[in-house]
């Protein structure tokens, strides 16, 4: 079920089959309508899917041709590489509730009375119309002071958010974070919602957090990277083709 549903959201967001997603080795696809050189790559059991735009198609896959995995994630003109986690199934008993904190989760229409709300971009953040794309949220207040949140947002399928989370200087160490998420986490799935947590492979602390409340990685991927003209990617791209 998980599976399925994270495989799903996968094929639409590289714009190639399920079917491709079990293949070996990699796997070119075109995101189509872009204006400007487009690439994005995932990592996913056994397979590579290499996302461009239409007019780079060819020339990566020239540039790409018998590559392994970890030639293709180090390619200098690709950066940020995020892994993803879904729910282990067997997951232990949720995170104890810190103490010395008061708690409450909202949904949907309820999120609107935390606008202006700052500092948790990971988790919340609004538009200058007071929209938001988080369809949840846990919040932790010491006193009367919101100091961390763990927020979902929606994604491409239906009934598959992705979480993130913030917790402010001065309250992080704790477990904070990971009894917010465990408890945004059991939340959603109480309701039939299936959350996906997100980490930079850089970020250590939150990938313990990750691992803290029952995750397990699922799959990695890069930044999409647009070659517009503003970036010294743009450079370096054009001395390896030319």
């Amino acid at each position: 079920m998980i599976q399925s549903r994270i495989e799903k959201l996968l094929s639409k967001e590289y714009h190639c089959s399920v079917e491709a997603l079990h293949k070996k080795g990699t796997v070119y696809s075109v995101k189509p309508h872009t204006e400007q050189p487009y690439i994005k790559i995932l990592a996913y059991r056994n397979c590579v899917v290499v996302c461009t735009s239409e007019d780079l198609q060819e020339k990566v896959q020239r540039l790409l041709q018998n590559r392994s995995r970890d030639e293709i994630f180090e390619l200098p003109f690709v950066y940020g590489q995020t892994i993803h986690y879904v729910p282990d199934k067997d997951r232990k008993a949720p995170v104890p509730t810190a103490p010395g904190y008061t708690y409450e989760v909202l949904f949907e229409k309820e999120i609107g009375s935390l606008y202006g709300l700052n500092g948790f971009e990971n988790a919340l953040a609004f538009d200058g119309d007071g929209a938001t794309p988080t369809k949840a949220v846990c919040i932790a207040r010491h006193g009367q002071k919101i100091v961390g949140a763990a927020g979902a947002a929606g994604s491409a399928i239906k009934d598959l958010w992705e979480a993130g989370v913030d917790v402010q200087e001065g309250y992080r160490d704790a477990g904070l974070g990971s009894c917010l998420v465990s408890r945004l986490t059991e939340e959603l799935l109480a309701r039939g919602i299936l959350p996906f947590y997100s980490s930079s492979v850089t970020n250590l602390g939150s990938q313990m957090v990750a691992h803290r409340c029952g995750y397990r990685p699922m799959w990695v991927d890069t930044f999409g990277t647009v070659l517009d003209g503003s970036s010294a990617y743009d450079d370096l791209v054009k001395s390896l083709w030319l």
